[in-house]
């Protein structure tokens, strides 16, 4: 029972890390650009996980040439372009309702697994996907909000913003498919300094081609990127592999919930953003969808091996 409730707190530890994620890139958004954002981000994680492997005695993994494309797939989708379109998103929308949309990601990914791998969607699926777009509707086309702003250019902005974050949930999903589809095994480690490594490469060229130099740099948004690459990248890692290892998917899944949360409660402390009548319906039916995607798994768990599972949460 102390192991699963370790489990259950460093899991949670880590979905609230992934939640202040949004508020680190609303302060980041504004002062970087976002390919010189995100491979400033991987320059600092990526020689931490090299050090943690050499400490745990990890070597690279050897994998064909099409898996190599896969991870290079990977880092572009769930690595480079989340964060990019997270960072974009978060120049013309609310940390809260980004961390709205954010909280989709389990039932984003089970509809992309249907879309994509062709699974076949349960009752509860459905009413996941049915509850996370109702939540990112409610959140993004608010009439009371968009009123308090100027003309139809505030809200196609914050419009558009809103459409960034559900590219980069959907960049998340993608990853996820495609870590499913690698028969080589790679360790959450060495899967981490894969991704970091790889996600530098990808963004190293964009980032100068934004010519950052030339930008007048803001202290915040530098340690907004230094705490990205140390609290949600490595240790939200290391977090939530520890804790998940405690407990099954389903539980893990559940403790999702955190990120549309900690989301709004980091904007209202750290921003002072209100969190209107809208935001807390669209929060209510995100964690609606979470806990049909857990209950959902907690049921296919006894099912026989040829059901297909709803995809694990990956934490970037």
């Amino acid at each position: 029972m102390g192991s699963r409730l370790t489990g259950y707190f460093f899991c949670a530890l880590a979905m609230i890390g992934v939640g202040s994620t949004v508020v680190a890139s609303k302060l980041i958004a504004h002062g970087l650009p976002p390919f010189a954002a995100t491979a400033l981000r991987f320059g600092i994680a990526f020689p931490l996980f090299v050090l943690a492997m050499k400490a745990k005695g990890e070597a690279w993994p050897r994998v064909s040439r099409r898996e190599a494309w896969l991870l290079v797939l990977q880092s572009g989708s769930g690595s480079v372009g989340y964060t990019v379109l997270l960072l974009s998103g978060m120049r013309l929308t609310s940390a809260t309702d980004a961390g709205v949309i954010a909280g989709t990601l389990p039932a984003v990914a089970a509809l992309v697994a249907v879309v994509i791998l062709r699974e076949r969607p349960s009752a509860f699926t459905l009413g996941a996907v049915a509850l996370a777009t109702v939540g990112v509707f409610v959140c993004t086309v608010h009439p009371a909000d968009l009123s308090t702003h100027s003309g139809v250019g505030a809200s196609g902005s914050l419009l558009l913003g809103n459409a960034f974050i559900l590219l980069a949930v959907t960049g998340e999903a993608l990853f996820i498919l495609l870590n499913k589809r690698l028969r080589t095994p790679v360790s959450p480690l060495q899967m981490s300094a894969l991704m970091s490594g790889i996600g530098l490469a990808l963004s190293l060229v964009p980032a100068l081609i934004e010519r950052p130099w030339t930008v007048h740099y803001d202290g915040v948004a530098i340690a907004g990127v230094v705490y990205y690459a140390l609290v949600p990248t490595v240790g939200g890692f290391l977090l939530w592999f520890a804790g998940a290892a405690r407990i099954d998917g389903a539980q893990a899944s559940a403790l999702t919930a955190f990120v549309p949360v900690s989301a709004a409660a980091f904007a209202a402390v750290v921003l002072h953003e209100a969190i209107g009548a809208a935001q807390g319906w669209a929060i209510a039916c995100v964690l609606g969808a979470v806990a049909l995607i857990a209950y959902d798994g907690a049921q296919r768990r006894g099912r026989p091996a040829s059901v297909s599972t709803p995809p694990r949460v990956h934490v970037d």
